[in-house]
Order: C-alpha cells, then sequence, then structure tokens
C-alpha cells in the first residue's frame, strides 16, 4: 500500500517539485556509493555521454549505469541532466556518466566536453519506436507533460488512427530527425552507434560488454552477467508489478510493427520518414499477401 501511495503522489506532484525531489534522490544515490563502494579501476574518459531517443530502453541503460558495480569499475558517477534545470545545451561535470541525452547529433556536438571523453548512441527501429510509443502513451507513461492530453486522445480513436496520430507526434517532436542525424554523422572513434535490438538479443551480454568497453569500463565476465540478471526486462516488469506499478518494459521484440501497420499506417510512415529506414540499416518493408492482416483494432491492453 505504501508503495502504491508513493507511486501514486508521483503521479500528481508537479512537474518542477518531481524534477528537485529526483534531483535529490540522485545525490544521495552518488553520495552513497563515494562512502560505500571503493573505486578498484578508473574509468580513462572523464565523460560518458548516452545519447537517445524515447523507447530504445534509456531507463534500462540508466539502471546499468547507475548500479554499484560500474561505480566500483570506473569511478563515474550517474548524471541526469533533466535533473539540472532545461537548459538547452546540458552542463555535465567532470566524473560523470551523463544519462538519457535525448538530443541531435549537431546539438550533441555543441556540449562542451572534457579532453577525454566517449560517447555512445542507443537506436532502434523507428516502426518499432511508434508502435512502443502509442503502447506507453495510452497505458503506461506517467502522466507528466503533455502524456494526459495524448492518452485521453489515443483513448478515444481507434488503434489505427492513434498510430497514425503517434506518428504525427513523434515527426513533431523531431525524432526521426534526431535518428537521422546520428546515422550520417561522420565516423569518429569518441562515439558509436547501438542498436536497441542487439542489446536486448540472445548476444546481450556480448553487447553491453562492447558498450562497456568502448566507454572504458571493463567489468569482470561474471559481475556483468549478474549486473545484467539484475535489470532484466523480465525482473523489471515483475518488481514493477509487485509494487503496484504499471510496467513500461513490454514484450515488444524487433519487428513488432508488423502485427500493428497495415498499407495506409506505413505509408503514413514512409511520407513522413523517407528513406530512414534504410540508412539506420534495418530491413525495409516486404509485402505477403499470404500474411493475416495488421493488428489495428481493439487494443489488447499490452504496454511498452
Amino acid at each position: 500500500m505504501t508503495k502504491r501511495a508513493i507511486e501514486f503522489t508521483k503521479q500528481v506532484t508537479p512537474n518542477s517539485l518531481r524534477i528537485v525531489a529526483r534531483r535529490a534522490q540522485l545525490e544521495a544515490h552518488n553520495a552513497r556509493m563515494r562512502l560505500t563502494v571503493p573505486v578498484v579501476s578508473r574509468c580513462e574518459f572523464q565523460n560518458i555521454y548516452h545519447c537517445t531517443v524515447h523507447k530504445t530502453g534509456s531507463q534500462w541503460i540508466k539502471a546499468l549505469f547507475s548500479d554499484p558495480v560500474v561505480y566500483r569499475y570506473s569511478g563515474l558517477l550517474p548524471f541526469d541532466p533533466r535533473f539540472h534545470g532545461r537548459l538547452p545545451i546540458p552542463v555535465v561535470p567532470t566524473g560523470r556518466a551523463a544519462l538519457a541525452l535525448f538530443h541531435s547529433y549537431p546539438k550533441f556536438k555543441k556540449i562542451e566536453k572534457p579532453e577525454r571523453y566517449r560517447a555512445f548512441f542507443v537506436m532502434r527501429d523507428p516502426r518499432d519506436i511508434v508502435v512502443s510509443s502509442y503502447f506507453s502513451l495510452r497505458n503506461s507513461h506517467a502522466p507528466m507533460g503533455d502524456i494526459p492530453q495524448a492518452r485521453k486522445i489515443l483513448r478515444e480513436k481507434p488503434m489505427k488512427e492513434g498510430l497514425l496520430y503517434v506518428i504525427e507526434r513523434l515527426s513533431r517532436r523531431y525524432t526521426f530527425k534526431q535518428l537521422r542525424s546520428w546515422a550520417v554523422a561522420p565516423p569518429s572513434e569518441t562515439f558509436r552507434i547501438f542498436r536497441y535490438e542487439d542489446l536486448t538479443s540472445e548476444r546481450q551480454q556480448e553487447q553491453v560488454d562492447e558498450l562497456m568497453r568502448h566507454c572504458g569500463i571493463v567489468l569482470p565476465p561474471a559481475e556483468l552477467e549478474a549486473l545484467l540478471a539484475r535489470y532484466s526486462f523480465s525482473k523489471m516488469r515483475q518488481d514493477r508489478a509487485a509494487a503496484g506499478q504499471i510496467s513500461h518494459y513490454r514484450k515488444g521484440k524487433a519487428g513488432d510493427w508488423r502485427n500493428h501497420f497495415d498499407d495506409e499506417i506505413y505509408d503514413a510512415f514512409a511520407a513522413t520518414t523517407g528513406d530512414l529506414v534504410e540508412i539506420l540499416g534495418y530491413p525495409p518493408r516486404v509485402v505477403d499477401e499470404s500474411a493475416p492482416a495488421a493488428q489495428t483494432g481493439p487494443v489488447d491492453g499490452r504496454v511498452p
């Protein structure tokens, strides 16, 4: 009951007060790590920058980099720019892993950085981002900002119209342009692009190890395995359910968009995004006349 009350309080608290509370919570978390977690290996880089768009596992990445084992093998503390005001260009202190920067590549370049840093961008098939965003906006995202208005709209529309609304909304919020900006950015040893689909695949441990090593963080295999077990999507779903919360972690496998996009939806998506799918390297649409029609009827209650 207490956890339910806390969750309700978080949802009805004004956004400004919520930011202050979350910042205090993160600072307390960092203070505890400084006092209780010995650093056995320091990262050669002064800062790490995690760049992404919404619905690409940003909260999961944040959980990994906020875990004490990552601090133990890097000496880097988590930093969330959302809790430090609404600066167009965030100021990230040295010795931090800046988590969930929702910026285009040109905007990221404008961030003042130390001499030694690493960055990575997590992308996802934009068609699956549309589907995941739909379920999140309609069912599970905390009611902040304009989420309540979007939720009301989606719950009043059939799913097909809802998906068309989400495509337009993502375009208006520059999600597709941000994805494109990173895909066409000039190659650099300072940043790498990782796919959400790879980081959550059967090769997850290998892929996350590669991401960590790019950031100058080397975790012993047993420690990495335990870290991923602590933050598996299935466990995070179970933990939220036990706390009486709606989970954001739906079983959304790669290519789930095929279950929801019909011809009209795909045409609208293609008209909005152009050749984005091809530029990102995802497989193009192949029309199978024998396949069942996309599910654009009543919502089945799943949440992303």
